[in-house]
Order: structure tokens, then sequence, then C-alpha cells
């Protein structure tokens, strides 16, 4: 997949950047701000991003949220303040609580490919807080 990370922590989106791109993912940008991730969403059209709620601007991840499911594009909150998340997720699939572990976060990761690619009956790994609707889902393709 084509991925952007929106990450105001260099070190936070180098680790997610190289176990991503481990993982056979391209990464087609980091953004900082919301400023700068809604840019980067609008010129390269990722297929998923991995968003924190908190940016150099501020509590913005949530915009920048919307911005992508507005797009079109899937994506998981990264975040180590899970109240932030509005209710509806605001569109996400998800969220990775930090600090996540990178066994935790290829099982996150690996769910995100499947259920990207249609495959909803997987069960959800416990390193992903699934946003309701995802949840709902994914319980009744296992049950039909």
């Amino acid at each position: 997949m084509n991925i952007l990370i929106v990450e105001d922590e260099a070190l936070l989106a180098l680790e997610l950047e190289s176990e991503l791109e481990t993982a056979g993912h391209t990464i087609v940008g980091q953004a900082m701000s919301s400023a700068q991730a809604k840019k980067l969403a609008d010129q390269s059209r990722p297929e998923f991003a991995f968003v924190d709620i908190h940016l150099l601007d501020g509590p913005s991840g949530i915009d920048v949220g919307r911005h992508l499911a507005g797009l079109g594009i899937p994506y998981v909150f990264v975040t180590g303040n899970l109240k932030r998340i509005p209710e509806d997720f605001a569109g996400a699939l998800g969220a990775i609580e930090k600090p996540y572990t990178m066994n935790g976060l290829q099982h996150a990761l690996g769910f995100i490919e499947r259920f990207v690619s249609g495959a909803k009956s997987d069960p959800i790994p416990p390193s992903l807080v699934p946003a309701p609707r995802i949840k709902n889902e994914t319980r009744v393709s296992c049950a039909g």
C-alpha cells in the first residue's frame, strides 16, 4: 500500500516508516502539521494513513482524519490519548495506542491490510482499538 504518516515526533515517524517499508509498503510522505498532512493527502492520494492526534499545530489530527475520510482514504489514529478520539472516530478504522510494540503494530498492520483489501472476517488484534462501525462490520462478517 501507499501510506501517509502524520506524526509530529520525528523519531516515531521514522520508526513507523521503517516498519512499514520492511512490511513492503511505500511511504508517500510524512507530515508534522495538519496543513502539511492535508496537502500531502490531496497530492499523493495514499491508500492508507497513520494519523497522530496531537500535531505541531495542536490537536489537529482529528481534522486531518476527517479530511482523509472525505477523500475516501482509510486511516487509523496513532495516539497516546484514546480519550481524545470522538465517538464516531472521525471516520477512522480504529486506533493504535502509544506506546505500541513492534509486534502489536505488525498485528494491527496485518489486520488493516486485509480489511482494506476487503477481508472483513478476520479477528481484530488487541493492539488495534476498532471504531464502533468496524467492530460491528467485522462481527457481522464473522457470524455470517
